[in-house]
């Protein structure tokens, strides 16, 4: 659409070592976490529980001492956790609905962390949308799936087919939001390495260091960087560069508020016990990759605290001032004239007030910009705001863009190319501490007409 001049301008289990001092110091401090049984988790001869009892596993066992206390092949995660002290585990049982914001004991508002473990039966529209609801609300979502055409209950649907329908169809942002896709592959048998990092929490947690996993038939993942610079791949095949963009076997990304993990094998989780007639795998104590480390360092990351207890630094609230430009004034932010408009002509995504940016159809620069400060102890920051791209160009090329940057860092450029119906979420992650500026700049061409649209900013140290 044209502008118009007028607008309103210490337990040991595989080699993981429990820190009883950390579990001490904060005693207090419960991560609650719901492991999902309601897509056919048990189907064939997967066992993919922490216990039989559901929804409470203490129902089993109330002080677990071995991975045998709790029946399932997941039990040896479970009781992992439970023995430090620090979270609150639940399991979803088979027939129930997963819900966020509703009214019941298991709905996803009351827990953390969601984990997944290779569903084998698809979720519905409801479903899809409440786990990407809670993921944009800070929830951890931890999905593990396996390789292609594994389809347990033989209804259609492996895990491949079920991630890749929640990435393109949830009715929040289908625009590939966590920044990866799930490879359509069967990998055989492969000892995949972890990426060398000293700083990233799941390669180095407090439940021990990671080298590397399993893969005894699995698939990969393709990141996509440009639609998510948070995503990060932390174990590669060998023959894949690390860090790079194929072959992953276990990914991380931030959506909204909240943290993303992919592990693309079942196998690494399964630790060879559960109920009798299945035929199950010690994956979780072979040695040829540190699993158990890997699943739990994960697990505390997504919960969002530093791995195997204690409590992190940075406590940040959100930074900007006048994130949905409600005022009806650019303050704080500094904006080109008539960039904050109430403009009915195109809505706001919340509230009256967006910031417009462009949409002349002529040679035209507006920028909107607010310097924050991270507070001490963040090791960085997640910025997230909704996009709208409304553009008459076709095509092709990206004759119109809009860059987003963290002082003279550029984070990602959309153009209108990345042209939309409406508003979708963007996330960002901003890797700097202390005083950065972040600035939106929309340049726009001779000819034809793209205005990029900005509301509900908001940026949070992590």
């Amino acid at each position: 659409m044209i502008k118009r001049a007028l607008l309103a301008v210490a337990l040991m289990t595989a080699g993981v070592t429990y820190l009883a001092g950390a579990a001490e110091s904060e005693a207090a401090a419960v991560h609650r976490v719901l492991f999902d049984n309601t897509k056919a988790e048990t189907a064939g001869n997967a066992d993919w529980i922490i216990s039989t009892s559901q929804p409470d596993p203490l129902g089993q066992n109330a002080d677990p001492t071995s991975e045998t206390s709790w029946t399932g092949a997941l039990s040896s995660w479970g009781v992992a956790l439970q023995r430090t002290g620090q979270y609150s585990l639940k399991t979803l049982p088979a027939g129930n609905t997963i819900t966020y914001g509703g009214s019941g004991a298991l709905d996803l508002k009351n827990f953390d962390e969601f984990v997944m473990p290779e569903p084998n039966a698809p979720l519905s529209a409801a479903e899809k949308t409440a786990i990407m609801r809670f993921i944009q609300a800070g929830g951890g979502f931890f999905l593990i799936v396996d390789h292609t055409a594994s389809d347990r209950n033989n209804d259609g649907w492996d895990s491949v087919r079920i991630g890749n329908d929640l990435l393109t169809n949830n009715g929040v942002d289908n625009t590939d939001p966590f920044g990866f896709s799930i490879d359509v592959n069967n990998i055989g048998t492969e000892n995949p390495v972890a990426i060398s990092s000293t700083t990233d929490p799941v390669i180095n947690g407090s439940f021990g260091k990671v080298r590397g996993s399993i893969i005894r038939n699995g698939s990969t993942q393709t990141l996509h960087p440009a639609d998510n610079a948070s995503v990060k791949g932390l174990v590669y095949r060998s023959g894949f560069t690390p860090g790079g963009t194929t072959g992953a076997f276990f990914t991380t990304a931030t959506f909204g508020s909240g943290r993303v993990a992919v592990w693309g094998d079942s196998s690494p989780i399964d630790d060879g016990t559960g109920q009798s007639g299945n035929t199950l795998y010690d994956g979780w104590n072979d040695t040829a990759g540190t699993n158990a480390a890997l699943a739990l360092n994960a697990t505390a990351w997504l919960a969002g605290t530093p791995s195997g207890g204690g409590t992190s630094s940075c406590a940040s609230p959100e930074l900007f001032g006048n994130p949905g430009l409600e005022t009806g004034t650019a303050t704080p932010w500094t904006a080109t004239s008539g960039v904050v408009s109430n403009d009915t002509s195109m809505a706001a995504h919340g509230g009256s007030w967006k910031a417009w940016l462009d949409g002349y159809g002529s040679a035209h620069t507006d920028t909107l910009s607010q310097t924050v400060t991270i507070p001490s102890g963040c090791s960085q920051a997640v910025l997230t705001f909704w996009l709208w791209v409304d553009t008459d160009e076709t095509g092709t090329t990206a004759y119109d863009k809009l860059t987003v940057t963290a002082g003279s860092t550029t984070l990602a450029t959309y153009s209108n190319v990345n042209a939309s119906s409406g508003y979708q979420q963007k996330t960002l992650t901003v890797n700097a501490t202390g005083s950065v500026k972040i600035t939106f700049t929309g340049v726009e061409g001779s000819r034809l007409a793209t205005s990029f649209l900005l509301d509900d900013l908001s940026i949070k140290g992590a």
